[in-house]
């Protein structure tokens, strides 16, 4: 039997729309634009037509290009007291995270740009065909899974206090709740939507009647956001960064987002050390695997990186730069002991890795679209400087690093959601597959662990006797008793001698099919 292809995303209807349209004999780019319209429908807080992104897409037989959506700083910035603009507490049960919510907080939204042009250079069916599962999922609806209704919980204080918002989120016979395991989900207004932006074209979005409503809504609730700044948006087309690890070669996000960087930074202080000589798993190699999630993190802050400069690649990827960074790694002896996703392979060749993110949500939909606007400019770690202090009209950094990975005669199509622990996610599966030699889906479902400002987080899995060994250098600890979201959403595909398989990260609902 020939097969068409593999998908990998963060909820069943995402992948069924994939599914659907390589059946059909779309290629990858077709089905993860179709997949990216149905998760705004199947996982509606990770996924909206208001956010960001980056597809970084290998078009067989040529090499790849890197398609930056993602959103841009107002080309104004008014003073803070002129602006919507106040904190939510999001409560992981084990950890807190504080977000800003708002109109102020909304930066300018690069996804249908993004998706149009996809479809214009890589795509092979009508943008008609491939909005239609979004369509009927929007029209049928969804049963909220147990993973989006933890998430709702999460984020419940932002879909709460607008009363539009809070219509299409809480169920109407019990409107002082949010939707729960089991509910309906149900957007109508996004279908119709769908059907006008794929008859109308973007421009519907950046010039015409949603324009329009984006930036009346700015200008009477207190946002930055203009018709100018609507109008005047471009996607980029950048080169990938291309690293090298094992001798394997990685294509990853480039400047001036910073996650594909990091993960390069990290790379190549791992690459002198062997991970797999001191087993997956054992302290040794956790307390090696935490030095360097913590240097990087260093790395980051000693060297500025920020959403108001371009990285510095020479700098941080220069092996004197590295080695000054590499020395300070102390390894034990040896002892043998959000953001969503979508990843395609086809079967002509072509891999698409698509990294979007809406934030949590500003807690504003359009009115008469079902579309929810992003929360960038509230987000902490975009905005290492301070809030309402962004650079005016500029490409915002992100960590999100959809990235492909040649390996042996495999080539594989992986990303994560999961803000600053995305990039920590990513590196922990490449080593996964590298050093350690996991296969596909192991190597996404084995437990991680996160370092950073000075915490070490270990995700549960390990073995408690390795756990309790490495705990003694790090004092300032949180154990997790499960997989969890917190830990990032990465979900994959391979594709070696028309053979595909593909992984779903369980932390965020993934799942997986081979068409």
């Amino acid at each position: 039997m020939k097969y068409k292809g593999a998908v990998a995303a963060g909820h069943e209807q995402t992948v069924k729309a994939a599914a659907i349209i390589l059946d059909e004999g779309g290629n990858a780019f077709d089905a993860a634009v179709a997949a990216h319209f149905a998760a705004c429908v199947a996982e509606p807080v990770l996924a909206s037509l208001g956010g960001g992104g980056f597809l970084t897409a290998y078009s067989a037989p040529s090499d790849a290009t890197v398609y930056d959506f993602f959103v841009q700083t107002p080309g104004f910035r008014k003073p803070a007291d002129e602006i919507e603009f106040f904190p939510v507490c999001v409560d992981f049960g084990t950890a807190r995270q504080e977000f800003q919510v708002g109109m102020g907080s909304v930066a300018t939204p690069g996804v249908v740009r993004g998706l149009f042009a996809i479809h214009r250079d890589l795509c092979r069916m009508p943008m008609r065909r491939l909005i239609e599962p979004a369509v009927e999922l929007a029209k049928q609806g969804v049963r909220v899974n147990a993973l989006q209704a933890y998430i709702f919980d999460l984020v419940q204080a932002i879909y709460s206090f607008r009363a539009q918002t809070r219509a299409l989120f809480h169920p109407p016979s019990e409107p002082d709740r949010m939707l729960k395991e089991g509910d309906l989900f149900r957007i109508p207004d996004f279908a119709d939507c769908l059907e006008c932006l794929a008859a109308e074209g973007e421009d519907l979005f950046y010039r015409g009647e949603i324009a329009r409503r984006i930036s009346d809504m700015c200008a009477q609730s207190g946002g930055s956001l203009s018709r100018q700044d609507l109008d005047t948006y471009r996607i980029e087309k950048r080169k990938p960064l291309s690293l090298t690890y094992r001798g394997y070669r990685l294509l990853t996000n480039p400047p001036p987002s910073s996650g594909g960087l990091l993960i390069g930074f990290a790379l190549n202080l791992l690459e002198e050390f062997a991970p797999a000589r001191h087993g997956f798993g054992s302290a040794d190699y956790l307390h090696l695997l935490a030095n360097i999630l913590g240097l990087t993190e260093k790395a980051r802050l000693d060297i500025e990186l920020d959403e108001s400069k371009a990285c510095p690649t020479k700098t941080l990827l220069d092996p004197d730069y590295i080695r000054l960074y590499r020395q300070q790694i102390q390894p034990r002896p040896f002892c043998s002991r959000g953001t969503t996703q979508i990843s395609v392979a086809d079967g002509a060749g072509n891999l698409a890795s698509l990294s979007t993110s809406n934030g949590e949500g500003c807690g504003y939909l359009v009115p008469g679209t079902g579309i929810s606007l992003n929360n960038m400019l509230g987000e902490e770690d975009l905005n290492p400087r301070g809030f309402n202090l962004w650079p005016e009209n500029t490409r915002m950094t992100s960590m999100m690093a959809p990235s492909l990975l040649f390996f042996d005669r495999r080539r594989v199509a992986l990303g994560s959601g999961g803000s600053n622990r995305l990039r920590t996610a990513i590196l922990q599966v490449l080593v996964n597959l590298i050093d350690f030699r996991m296969p596909l889906d192991e190597a996404v479902v084995s437990p991680r662990i996160h370092y950073e400002a000075g915490r070490l987080s270990v995700e549960h899995g390990f073995d408690v006797r390795e756990v309790e060994t490495l705990l003694g250098d790090f004092p300032d600890h949180k154990l997790w008793d499960s997989l969890n979201l917190f830990f990032g959403g990465l979900h994959a595909v391979s594709s070696e001698s028309g053979q595909f398989a593909g992984a779903g990260d369980p932390r965020r609902g993934g799942t997986s099919a081979v068409v």
